[in-house]
């Protein structure tokens, strides 16, 4: 994603040397100042890559967080189609079956 973008690393960064002219500027103040783009350069990129990670796991998630929930509804659509049986039904069930078996 990022990575397709960016154009150098942070070893890139830390390699590349300057031609000195006579009226350059101070190599260590260049130097120092490429540290800290390094420094944060680094940061960057571990700070990136924990993001990708917790994305990854939080998709993981979700995906089975969605497959819990169909499996919920399905059960309530379930559920919700003997809703109409009730125990005045089955003891009715159970006296008709009484007066069956036992000759009422």
């Amino acid at each position: 994603m990022y990575e397709e973008k960016r154009i150098l690393t942070a070893r890139e960064i830390l390699e590349k040397d300057f031609k000195i002219d006579a009226r350059g500027y101070r190599p260590q103040e260049v130097d120092q100042f490429l540290d800290m783009i390094i420094k944060d350069y680094v940061e960057f990129e571990s700070s990136s890559k924990k993001m990708v990670n917790e994305i990854k796991r939080l998709e993981e998630e979700n995906s089975k967080l969605k497959a819990e929930n169909r499996n919920l509804k399905a059960s309530l659509d379930i559920a919700g189609s003997n809703k109409g049986v009730t125990n005045v039904d089955l003891l009715k069930r159970i006296s008709d079956l009484e007066k069956v078996v036992y000759g009422e």
